[in-house]
């Protein structure tokens, strides 16, 4: 017999890592909502001409490739028989003959394909969220996963910078809710970097650059340099790349240098006007702190065009823990042009990796049942049942242990289970009509009528 194992990249998630998980869930979807965002899903199957051209070359290549059912044999050796090259033959275009579905890459682009097959039931300005997995043939590592969750928010229908003020304060709201205070959020301009390319002359490079500046937290500024040599860029453009780019700071001076730097750029300039308006309406909201200006930012993607974020948690050893950016025509790929938006997204499962790492989770998170009743015998076990269904009734949860087993054996099980109460019942108790209550933490015992447990426990 085979040895039984996971899928590189892909986790079981025990009731303990389920109860943290949701209490992430949790507090963000609370955040969502107070910024008057509406939930919907989509499918985990997308057609994959949805999917492919959306992500640049190199997401392209970590779709998740669905094999059709069916005899799709013949259709290929129809087209690549004895009378055609074998040459022509090759894992691309097997792929296009024998894979027409493919698992979400992220959720934005089904978001966009949902709103542009749905345009007369959204009303825009549009504000969605959404918490599903999403699939990335990717190589596993420390906080990198082939299947993982994400939480996103977008806002479609709108070019206001005031709805990228309203994300940067979902950011602010949802990591103070979940204890992570040490969070950073980098700014950029997928405009400046388009600007930096048009000075550079250098325009027709410009995915070139992106690809090599998002490459920047794994290889450093040294394999930056290196890899836009790679792709053809000569050394005096990679020296100004590096005088415009890497710096870190929200001085209001870096907007001025790149304004200066880009002054010949229309749409460089634009890119560092809509910052300044940004960070403007994050000062009147209050949430302009813990903000960097970020040059090296790019965000892969292909489909972003303008303000575009990150939000990092310095020396964790973890990527970046949300992101997202402005995408000005992304529906129009599907036959919704002239169609703006802008979103953002939580990563999960490295959120929850951080914060059992820092040792980040309350208390209140280790479990929702709050007693477990303890029956001598079998008498005991059914006086317990109606007094349980009281209890829940009063929105208390508790279970019975479902045997008569000797106390030391129950009161183990509730340990193990994180219950902070027993409730033990005996002959004495059934006389009395009361409760035994156990406190597992102290191990102080009082005797209590149900009504004073549920009113102790309602406190």
């Amino acid at each position: 017999m085979s040895k039984v194992s996971l899928a590189k990249g892909t986790r079981d998630f025990g009731a303990e890592e389920m109860r943290k998980r949701k209490f992430i869930f949790n507090g963000i979807e609370q955040v969502f909502q107070l910024y008057g965002f509406h939930a919907i899903e989509t499918p985990a199957l997308e057609n994959i001409e949805t999917l492919t051209g959306k992500y640049g070359d190199e997401g392209d290549q970590l779709l998740f490739k669905i094999l059709d059912s069916g005899d799709f044999w013949g259709n290929i050796e129809q087209e690549y028989g004895a009378n055609k090259e074998i040459g022509k033959l090759n894992s691309k275009n097997i792929a296009s003959k024998i894979a027409s579905r493919g698992l979400r890459y992220d959720l934005t682009v089904p978001f966009a394909r949902y709103v542009s097959m749905n345009r007369h039931l959204v009303k825009l300005p549009f504000r969605r969220y959404q918490m599903q997995p999403v699939w990335r043939a990717d190589r596993p590592q420390k906080g990198r996963y082939r299947e993982f969750w994400q939480c996103d928010a977008d806002i479609i229908g709108s070019n206001s910078l005031l709805c990228e003020a309203d994300l940067m304060g979902i950011f602010h709201r949802s990591f103070e809710k979940l204890g992570i205070k040490n969070f950073v959020i980098h700014l950029n301009s997928r405009k400046i970097l388009e600007g930096v390319a048009e000075v550079l002359n250098a325009s027709e490079k410009f995915g070139d650059l992106t690809i090599a500046l998002d490459k920047y937290d794994k290889i450093g500024i040294q394999g930056v340099k290196t890899e836009l040599q790679q792709r053809g860029f000569d050394d005096e453009q990679i020296e100004k790349i590096s005088h415009f780019l890497f710096c870190e700071s929200l001085n209001i001076k870096t907007l001025e240098k790149w304004k200066t730097l880009l002054s010949d750029s229309k749409i460089g300039l634009t890119g560092v006007s809509e910052l300044g308006s940004l960070l403007s309406y994050l000062e009147a909201s209050g949430f302009n702190n813990q903000i960097v200006l970020d040059g090296t930012l790019a965000r892969g993607l292909s489909y972003y065009t303008g303000c575009i974020f990150e939000v990092k948690v310095p020396d964790s050893g973890i990527g970046s823990i949300a992101a997202g950016g402005r995408y000005d025509n992304l529906t129009g790929i599907f036959g919704m042009p002239g169609i703006s938006g802008v979103g953002i997204s939580f990563g999960a499962d490295r959120i929850y990796d951080l914060m059992e790492a820092q040792n980040l989770f309350p208390k209140s998170a280790d479990g929702n049942c709050k007693v477990l009743f303890c029956g001598m015998d079998e008498n005991a076990i059914s006086y317990c049942i109606p007094m349980a269904e009281k209890l829940r009734n009063a929105q208390i949860a508790c279970k019975i242990y479902p045997e008569a087993s000797k106390l030391k054996k129950q009161l183990d099980y509730a340990n193990a289970e994180k219950i902070p109460y027993a409730a033990i019942i005996g002959e004495q108790e059934m006389k009395d009509k009361q409760l035994t209550i156990k406190d597992l933490e102290t191990g102080k015992q009082e005797t209590l009528y149900l009504e004073d447990l549920i009113n102790k426990l309602k406190l």
